[in-house]
């Protein structure tokens, strides 16, 4: 229903006894419903209920108005506070930002953002945490504020490959977001795609796949280490022999890990055998 726009309380009961209502009750005469005067009477009736009706929906409408007046009221508050708090925090991070400082990818996964609601990206360091407000914004505090104990993180060497792809964009969203430099950005937007592009991203060998999510953690931990400083290096060319490096070493790890597992058969059944 449309709104009113016109205050129904104020209307005033017309008489409907005068000549500009004759045409109205000679057409309630005309079908039977009584003489003259209760043809008056009736009209009468008939817009007192429409204008209690009316009154009625004015009202809910008058209602309606002021909740949305009042909602509008603690947006524009919560909004004029966070803007308030951002300019705060972004002035006391943004240069611990520059310096760049190591972040898991898995805050930026799909999983991540879900699982941790107020610590979206966790410094190595216990300096900093990025947490999401309500309304999406992104700000830092310190980490020991939003840290949940048990809270599992998955390492980047563990990504799948999946939550890789969710997490690299997001990533590089939130460099520049936070005023990264930009040949830093640049140098992670190279080194990512490269990856994306490696002959081994879509082998079916997922050895070698996992391989280059391994690579990928190692150059990226080793590159914060030494950013800024007089050994730092741009990883946005991949080096092939580090990555059969990595290769060799996941491979060696899965190695002694399926002989642990067929030790540990090996002695439980001894005990069963004895048991017998």
């Amino acid at each position: 229903m449309a709104p009113l726009l016109d205050n129904p309380n104020d209307a005033v009961l017309p008489d409907f006894r005068t000549a500009d209502h004759t045409t109205a009750r000679a057409r309630l005469v005309a079908n039977s419903v009584g003489n003259d005067a209760q043809a008056a009477e009736l009209l009468a009736t008939l817009w007192t209920l429409n204008n209690n009706t009316a009154r009625e929906l004015w009202a809910e409408q008058i209602e309606e108005a002021a909740r949305d007046a009042k909602e509008q009221t603690i947006a524009d508050e919560q909004e004029a506070a966070h803007k308030e708090e951002q300019k705060k925090n972004k002035s006391k991070f943004v240069p611990k930002l520059k310096a760049g400082e190591y972040c898991e990818l898995y805050y930026f996964t799909n999983k991540g953002l879900k699982d941790a609601k107020k610590s979206l990206l966790a410094t190595e360091s216990p300096g900093l945490t990025l947490t999401t407000n309500t309304d999406g914004q992104q700000t830092w505090i310190n980490s020991d504020e939003t840290r949940d104990p048990k809270a599992v993180i998955t390492k980047d060497e563990n990504l799948s490959w999946e939550h890789f792809n969710e997490a690299a964009p997001c990533m590089i969203t939130a460099m520049k977001q936070h005023e990264w430099p930009e040949d830093r950005v640049d140098m992670h937007i190279k080194f990512w795609t490269a990856l994306q592009n490696h002959r081994w991203r879509h082998t079916f060998d997922t050895l070698k796949q996992r391989a280059l999510l391994f690579y990928q953690s190692q150059q990226r931990r080793l590159w914060h280490l030494t950013a800024g400083g007089p050994f730092g290096w741009s990883i946005a060319e991949l080096n092939q022999d580090l990555i059969l490096e990595a290769r060799e070493e996941i491979f060696n790890e899965d190695h002694d890990l399926a002989l642990a597992v067929l030790r540990q058969v090996h002695s439980f059944r001894s005990l069963l055998a004895k048991s017998d």
